[in-house]
């Protein structure tokens, strides 16, 4: 559905992308995943065609994205920042979209009908948008992106700034046009988003994708199987001491986080905690998580 092919991009001194190939198939649910800067936005508008990469090939349903516009049409896009027109309400901006997809008549307005009432907004579509939440906004964005019936769906952090049941909203929405053969690009800073959402992840930081796959297949790029946490404290510190020597340790908010190095036993764990005279339940084994693959592979947390 989607080739990217060494794909650079250039602002001035500043590399955004820097040799970024992706291949998404149809039907994927697939996340990018970064931080703030890390070229999310960049890409995602290279792919919609709001801009040209500086080298690189890309490809939308094994068309070439540059000047074809039946490539751009199998396109929709919900992008970072609210594209809708104030002042007009839900329906009015709708019909805009739609007759700028080419649609008219009957088919426009069943469209319409339906992606309102699968937004839940119908009883709202006669209100000024500038009337609406931000998570209505979000919503009713989703809805102008779809009305064209696109193959592949471009989300660029589309929960940005949204309350909690917008947010559910959204997520079942997005996972039911999934299951629906609906191929989805989800950028994201939230973890919990693309552990939820995402079939296959690809983490970005500075423009390069340094690994993509399942979560599971990312967890297996970490060279610890499982981490053990526990209270930062006068009491624990000089535990995280002794463990250095045994793993990573690092501090969290409040508490410490060790993940051992391959082929040490957890019983050597709880024997030194022992003989520290700190109780069992003081700490709390699990497994990793994507954030965890995350700072391993770049070495920042994803909201730094």
């Amino acid at each position: 559905m989607l080739e990217l092919e060494n794909v650079i991009k250039r602002y001035g001194s500043l590399t955004a992308l820097d040799g970024v190939s992706l291949k998404i198939e149809a039907g994927e649910f697939f996340g990018l995943l970064g931080p703030n800067g890390a070229g999310k936005s960049t890409l995602m508008s290279l792919v919609a065609g709001l801009r040209s990469p500086d080298a690189g090939h890309i490809t939308v349903n094994r068309q070439a994205l540059s000047n074809r516009p039946e490539a751009r049409a199998a396109l929709g896009l919900v992008p970072q920042h609210i594209a809708l027109y104030p002042k007009l309400n839900a329906d009015q901006n709708l019909r805009i979209f739609g007759q700028l997809y080419g649609l008219r008549g009957s088919v426009l307005r069943d469209r319409i009908d339906e992606g309102l009432e699968a937004m839940q907004l119908t009883d709202r579509r006669r209100d000024p948008v500038q009337n609406f939440s931000g998570g209505m906004q979000r919503r009713l964005n989703i809805v102008a992106a779809l009305l064209h019936r696109p193959k592949l769906l471009l989300c660029d952090e589309p929960t940005a700034g949204v309350d909690p049941q917008s947010r559910n909203a959204i997520f079942e929405f997005l996972e039911k046009l999934n299951r629906e053969g609906l191929t989805v690009i989800y950028s994201t800073h939230y973890m919990e988003e693309a552990t939820r959402l995402c079939s296959r992840i690809g983490i970005i930081d500075h423009g390069k994708v340094p690994a993509l796959g399942t979560l599971d297949e990312l967890l297996l790029k970490l060279p610890f199987e499982e981490e053990i946490r526990f209270p930062l404290d006068d009491s624990t510190t000089p535990l995280a001491a002794r463990l250095a020597s045994c793993g990573a340790v690092e501090e969290g908010e409040g508490h410490f986080r060790f993940r051992p190095q391959p082929g040490y036993k957890l019983s050597s764990f709880y024997q030194l905690t022992e003989s520290l005279g700190l109780p069992a339940r003081l700490f709390t084994s699990q497994r990793p998580t994507l954030e965890a693959v995350f700072l391993h592979l770049t070495g920042r947390t994803l909201r730094e």
